[in-house]
């Protein structure tokens, strides 16, 4: 087929004009054009009286060849590439030591599907529990406040993604089309058959809980294994090869492949790697609140008189900030007509995160406006950042008064340095509830300064971002893992044979697809070396 690109169409454009488009680009009779299919759509709302759609379409003619040697030097006219997705291994018949999985996010729950898919029956361990019974923990805490710590936001089947806006979408190269993959398992597992196409997909939560099932089923199907409340408290490494790993109930499993996907909160077991001279190094991640408007307000400001059109959807943002003295500020995580929810893991701390269904139909806009800081913010060792989260976190719990209330605090007094008495216009949605205060306690002075020189620079973007009623909640602490276990061109650590670190908590990914497309290729990794040892 041939691939166009930058198909620009009006927003209202009728059912005919994609195909009066192709003819008009590819310069052919309308009888010469046989189907076409819709890549991917996207919009250009930088005008916003002047909103327009933008496609890729695979095409087909009765004359493919002759049109590619014809625009053979456009850029904007391609074959269409194949982006069939092909295992790089089989599993030998004589397999004689199953691979282990750590961890049952987007990052193990792809290389334990891919490598199952490939015959090799992983077993698959997760600390916390399946996704029904850990929604009903989750949303216990959010209701009454009892935090269970081995389920809820963080841990459990699906990982801290499924309580997100279930953004489906990625700034990683993909040359190998890898994003494809999980966009198609994820479309067999229930998700709408648009994220295909969408130029920014998203599924919402709970449409990833029975996603996530289905998956689990696919895998079991294909004969893997899946524990949970399975924590891993040990590994066993003998001269320099893992061997296996000790689970919390005393059990061993033995294995010299073992995938490490354990998201971006497991610090207990950053430490126990860390214990056991597993090479870790400390690495930037950052550090903020959760700002809070109406969507009403966000849709006006980036869509003009088309706020509410069906194809465009709730709008989004995007935001950066370099501040004077260096630091950047930036917007992060952002869930359109979303929720603030409480995303501790651990007892007597506070952290936010955002969270949208996929009507994404409630009242507010939400984004984490956040610092980046780096280890120099922190000195002190390879673990030196999970201490700055625990310690942030543990402040806005007091400040927030003790009862897993968050801290919050009205733009405008948090711009005038001044203690909120009054919730505005701009009502919290957190959960379980939020207690006024002044937010310039809860994170380090240079933070406070970068981001209220951030709001002021951002309301010039989008009109009303700096409102006096907006609502700032905290503390954002979990954008990414504060460590990076090192790993060499063969995705195995790069002093422990047969450990592959991955995903977000290894430092590898940023969200879930970044995390399941590094699943996909630790998978290929691991079955190569495998077969490798099996020789």
């Amino acid at each position: 087929m041939i691939r166009l690109t930058n198909i620009q169409l009006p927003l209202d454009h009728d059912d005919q004009a994609i195909a009066n488009a192709v003819v008009a680009r590819l310069s052919i009779k309308a009888a010469d054009l046989v189907s076409y299919h819709v890549h991917r759509r996207g919009y250009d709302a930088r005008k916003k009286a002047n909103i327009v759609l933008i496609y890729t379409l695979d095409v087909e003619t009765k004359n493919n060849k002759a049109l590619l040697e014809k625009f053979a030097d456009e850029q904007l006219i391609k074959a269409t590439p194949d982006m069939s997705y092909k295992f790089v291994a089989q599993a030998p018949v004589d397999l004689q030591e199953r691979p282990v999985v750590i961890g049952f996010g987007p990052c193990g729950l792809l290389t334990g599907l891919v490598l199952a898919q490939m015959g090799y029956k992983p077993i698959i361990l997760d600390r916390g529990k399946e996704v029904r019974e850990r929604t009903k923990d989750t949303f216990g805490f959010w209701r009454k406040k009892i935090l269970n710590t081995e389920s809820n936001v963080q841990f459990g089947e699906g990982g801290a993604g499924t309580f997100s806006d279930g953004k489906l979408y990625s700034q990683v190269k993909d040359p190998h089309h890898y994003g494809r993959k999980v966009l198609t398992e994820f479309v067999e597992a229930g998700a709408p058959d648009e994220i295909m196409f969408v130029s920014k997909p998203h599924i919402g939560t709970f449409r990833l809980v029975s996603m996530v099932e289905k998956m689990r089923a696919k895998i079991i199907e294909l004969g893997g294994e899946i524990r949970f409340s399975a924590r891993v408290d040990d590994v066993q490494i003998e001269a320099g090869q893992i061997t296996g790993v000790a689970l919390a109930d005393g059990e061993v499993i033995k294995s010299k492949h073992i995938a490490l996907a354990i998201g971006h909160s497991a610090r207990d077991t950053f430490e126990m790697l860390y214990d056991k001279n597993v090479y870790i190094e400390a690495k930037p991640f950052s550090v903020g609140f959760r700002i809070e408007h109406q969507q009403s307000l966000i849709d006006e400001a980036r869509f003009g008189a088309n706020a509410g059109n069906e194809i465009l959807g709730a709008a989004d943002y995007k935001l950066v900030h370099h501040c004077k003295g260096g630091r950047s500020v930036y917007s992060f995580c952002m869930c359109p007509g979303g929720t603030v929810v409480a995303a501790t893991s651990e007892e007597h701390r506070v952290v936010t995160n955002g969270m949208s269904q996929y009507s994404r139909a409630e009242r507010n806009a939400n984004s984490a406006i956040v610092v980046g800081i780096d280890p120099t913010d922190y000195p002190g060792g390879p673990l030196a950042g999970i201490d700055f989260q625990r310690e942030l976190e543990s402040n806005a719990y007091l400040l927030g008064g003790e009862n897993y209330d968050a801290p919050a605090q009205k733009v405008g007094d948090f711009l005038k340095g001044v203690s909120s008495e009054t919730i505005g216009s701009v009502e919290p949605s957190f959960k379980p509830g939020i207690k006024l205060t002044d937010l310039s306690k809860a994170l380090p002075d240079f933070c406070i300064e970068a981001i209220r020189e951030a709001i002021p620079a951002f309301n010039r973007k989008i009109n009303g971002f700096a409102l006096e009623d907006a609502l700032l909640t905290g503390v954002e602490t979990r954008t990414s893992a504060p460590i990076c276990i090192k790993r060499g061109k063969d995705f195995q650590s790069i002093n422990t044979q047969g450990l592959f670190p991955a995903g977000e908590g290894a430092g590898y990914a940023g969200g879930i697809m970044s995390a399941a497309i590094d699943g996909i290729k630790v998978a290929e990794a691991m079955a190569l070396s495998i077969n490798h040892s099996n020789k």
